[in-house]
């Protein structure tokens, strides 16, 4: 087996937008990428909403993967930290306008917090790359 497994198991309700579990090969090339806020070049929080916080931060998680040869579509698992009472509906729909659309679905997890590290940031996002071995 060199190829990641994602794993929905029958018992488990299915959703076009995530998988379950992921079983990563041995070999295989994993990149974790650290938590990214929605801040540009200067570290400067980019717009007032969560979309362009989003947008930005899954932008910096590309920058991020890029840089160790691996892309968004190799991403087997995200995890979203929100600020309490941030409205993840726009944030949600910016993923999808960056987000590989022919990708396997990773495993996710979102969290609503109570704040982040970064003053004014709504979100942040953070990820597991897989490159499995070559055949």
């Amino acid at each position: 087996m060199n190829a990641v497994q994602r794993i929905n198991p029958d018992s488990l309700h299915r959703s076009p937008a995530f998988s379950h579990a992921v079983r990563i090969p041995a070999g295989s090339d994993v990149i974790y990428v650290g938590g990214q806020n929605g801040t540009g070049p200067e570290g400067n929080v980019i717009g007032p909403g969560v979309g362009e916080q989003t947008r930005q931060a899954f932008e910096n998680v590309r920058a991020c993967l890029e840089a160790a040869d691996a892309s968004l579509a190799d991403v087997v698992k995200w995890t979203v930290l929100c600020v309490d009472g941030v409205d993840m509906q726009e944030g949600f729909a910016a993923s999808a306008d960056v987000l590989p659309r022919d990708a396997e679905p990773p495993a996710i997890t979102v969290a609503v917090v109570s704040g982040l590290a970064v003053p004014g940031a709504l979100v942040e996002i953070e990820a597991i790359a897989v490159v499995p071995p070559a055949e």
